[in-house]
């Protein structure tokens, strides 16, 4: 009770109190969202990269995108990590903080869709929390379990080279997070469609 009651009395940063205000309407946007992380330990590994696009009336908006290389030197170097990707990256480069501004801001109250999309959830709430702000709070899809639940096979697991090889969607020779995003994208538009969602 006592957490509940100091979070409710913080002062978070103003672009965080821009978000969570758009959570008053529902939306019919959803964003594909597609994080490289130094791990799946949200509190050791941190966010390299964002990846996403947006996708409305059952289409990807191309121009609707979001694509930033993080840097992470501090914890590559602790970690003797090579920072040659962040170096050799043509993405913009943002601090953690400047990108998980961007990335909130670039989302607003939209659905997000991701390939095991909890660990990405739970990767980028610790780094909000950094932040000092709280939880995201869209709702988020996986299109794994939704393919678990077409098919009734909740006990096996599916990569998205997989879902693609299941749904015929042809991978990207170069892969980034914007590329992946897409690629999960195109199997999220698959899915929706054979589950009948709106």
């Amino acid at each position: 009770m006592f957490d509940w009651i100091k979070n409710r009395n913080k002062e978070y940063p103003e672009f965080w109190k821009i978000y969570s205000s758009k959570f008053e309407k529902r939306t019919s946007r959803f964003v594909v969202l597609r994080v490289e992380k130094t791990g799946l330990n949200p509190h050791k590994d941190v966010i390299l990269t964002f990846g996403a696009v947006g996708v409305e009336n059952n289409a990807i908006v191309v121009n609707d995108s979001f694509e930033v290389v993080l840097l992470q030197y501090k914890y590559l170097h602790e970690n003797g990590l090579s920072n040659e990707f962040i170096i050799e990256s043509k993405q913009p480069k943002l601090g953690e903080s400047e990108a998980l501004q961007a990335f909130v801001e670039y989302i607003e109250n939209a659905i997000l869709v991701g390939h095991r999309i909890h660990f990405d959830v739970e990767i980028i709430n610790e780094a909000l929390y950094r932040l000092g702000c709280s939880r995201l709070k869209n709702e988020a899809l996986d299109i794994e379990i939704m393919y678990q639940k077409l098919n009734d096979s909740g006990d096996r697991s599916f990569s998205i080279d997989d879902l693609c090889k299941i749904y015929k969607v042809a991978k990207s020779d170069r892969i980034s997070a914007a590329e992946d995003a897409y690629t999960i994208a195109l199997l999220f538009l698959k899915l929706k469609s054979r589950l009948g969602l709106n």
